[in-house]
Protein backbone atom coordinates (compact mmCIF):
# COMPACT_ATOMS: atom_id res chain seq x y z
CA UNK A 1 0.00 0.00 0.00
CA UNK A 2 1.53 2.90 -0.85
CA UNK A 3 1.65 6.49 0.94
CA UNK A 4 -1.21 9.04 1.27
CA UNK A 5 -0.43 12.11 -1.02
CA UNK A 6 0.11 15.39 0.70
CA UNK A 7 -3.32 16.28 -0.45
CA UNK A 8 -4.66 13.34 1.96
CA UNK A 9 -2.50 14.21 4.55
CA UNK A 10 -4.11 17.81 4.39
CA UNK A 11 -7.45 16.77 4.22
CA UNK A 12 -6.72 14.64 7.23
CA UNK A 13 -4.87 17.23 8.64
CA UNK A 14 -2.18 15.75 9.45
CA UNK A 15 -0.75 18.40 7.91
CA UNK A 16 -1.67 22.23 8.39
CA UNK A 17 -3.36 24.14 5.76
CA UNK A 18 -6.35 26.19 5.17
CA UNK A 19 -9.11 24.80 3.40
CA UNK A 20 -10.49 27.62 1.47
CA UNK A 21 -13.86 25.74 -0.10
CA UNK A 22 -15.38 22.03 -0.03
CA UNK A 23 -17.73 20.13 -1.45
CA UNK A 24 -18.86 16.14 -0.67
CA UNK A 25 -16.00 15.22 -3.13
CA UNK A 26 -13.59 18.18 -3.64
CA UNK A 27 -11.49 20.82 -1.40
CA UNK A 28 -9.61 23.66 -2.15
CA UNK A 29 -6.08 25.51 -0.41
CA UNK A 30 -3.98 28.11 -1.42
CA UNK A 31 -0.92 26.86 -3.38
CA UNK A 32 2.28 27.23 -0.93
CA UNK A 33 4.12 28.83 -4.28
CA UNK A 34 2.26 31.10 -5.82
CA UNK A 35 2.45 31.44 -9.54
CA UNK A 36 -0.35 34.36 -9.85
CA UNK A 37 -1.90 36.78 -7.43
CA UNK A 38 -4.92 34.25 -7.40
CA UNK A 39 -3.22 30.38 -6.96
CA UNK A 40 -5.37 28.47 -5.73
CA UNK A 41 -5.72 24.45 -6.25
CA UNK A 42 -8.83 22.23 -6.34
CA UNK A 43 -8.42 18.41 -5.24
CA UNK A 44 -10.23 15.47 -5.44
CA UNK A 45 -11.01 13.74 -1.87
CA UNK A 46 -10.28 10.50 -3.22
CA UNK A 47 -6.43 9.18 -4.18
CA UNK A 48 -8.00 7.14 -6.86
CA UNK A 49 -6.66 9.50 -9.71
CA UNK A 50 -2.96 10.57 -10.91
CA UNK A 51 -4.12 12.99 -12.77
CA UNK A 52 -6.37 14.95 -15.04
CA UNK A 53 -7.19 11.96 -18.29
CA UNK A 54 -7.66 9.18 -15.39
CA UNK A 55 -10.41 11.42 -13.81
CA UNK A 56 -12.17 12.18 -17.50
CA UNK A 57 -12.31 8.55 -17.73
CA UNK A 58 -13.02 7.51 -14.86
CA UNK A 59 -15.31 9.71 -13.58
CA UNK A 60 -16.84 12.68 -15.72
CA UNK A 61 -19.03 13.90 -12.57
CA UNK A 62 -16.16 14.75 -10.43
CA UNK A 63 -14.52 16.20 -12.75
CA UNK A 64 -17.40 18.76 -13.46
CA UNK A 65 -17.67 18.87 -9.56
CA UNK A 66 -13.98 20.03 -9.72
CA UNK A 67 -14.52 22.42 -12.42
CA UNK A 68 -17.89 23.91 -11.10
CA UNK A 69 -15.82 24.59 -7.80
CA UNK A 70 -13.05 26.43 -9.64
CA UNK A 71 -15.29 28.32 -10.80
CA UNK A 72 -17.06 29.50 -7.80
CA UNK A 73 -13.60 30.11 -6.30
CA UNK A 74 -12.15 32.29 -9.43
CA UNK A 75 -15.91 34.13 -9.28
CA UNK A 76 -15.08 35.30 -5.29
CA UNK A 77 -11.18 35.32 -5.40
CA UNK A 78 -10.35 36.66 -8.65
CA UNK A 79 -13.41 38.68 -10.34
CA UNK A 80 -14.68 35.61 -12.24
CA UNK A 81 -12.00 35.57 -14.70
CA UNK A 82 -9.48 32.89 -14.35
CA UNK A 83 -6.97 30.19 -15.72
CA UNK A 84 -7.41 26.12 -14.99
CA UNK A 85 -4.19 24.14 -15.31
CA UNK A 86 -3.62 20.87 -14.69
CA UNK A 87 -0.18 19.06 -15.28
CA UNK A 88 -0.18 15.97 -16.32
CA UNK A 89 2.54 14.19 -15.92
CA UNK A 90 6.39 14.84 -14.22
CA UNK A 91 7.77 16.42 -17.83
CA UNK A 92 4.13 18.78 -17.46
CA UNK A 93 5.55 19.77 -14.26
CA UNK A 94 3.24 17.07 -12.10
CA UNK A 95 4.96 16.25 -8.71
CA UNK A 96 1.68 15.55 -6.94
CA UNK A 97 0.76 12.30 -8.06
CA UNK A 98 -3.00 12.97 -7.18
CA UNK A 99 -5.15 15.12 -9.48
CA UNK A 100 -5.66 18.51 -8.95
CA UNK A 101 -6.48 21.94 -10.56
CA UNK A 102 -4.39 25.05 -10.22
CA UNK A 103 -7.14 27.90 -10.15
CA UNK A 104 -5.14 31.32 -11.43
CA UNK A 105 -6.18 34.87 -11.77
CA UNK A 106 -6.51 38.01 -10.27
CA UNK A 107 -4.58 40.13 -13.04
CA UNK A 108 -2.83 37.61 -15.08
CA UNK A 109 -0.56 39.29 -17.51
CA UNK A 110 0.66 38.17 -20.84
CA UNK A 111 4.39 37.81 -19.38
CA UNK A 112 3.59 35.56 -16.49
CA UNK A 113 2.34 32.04 -17.37
CA UNK A 114 2.68 32.47 -21.13
CA UNK A 115 -0.43 33.58 -23.46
Amino acid sequence: MSEPSVFTRILRGEIPSEIVAETDNAFAIRDIAPQAPVHLLVIPKTEKYRDVVELAAGDPALLAEVVGLANSLAAEHAGGDFRLVFNTGPDAGQTVFHVHAHVLGGGLTEGRLGG
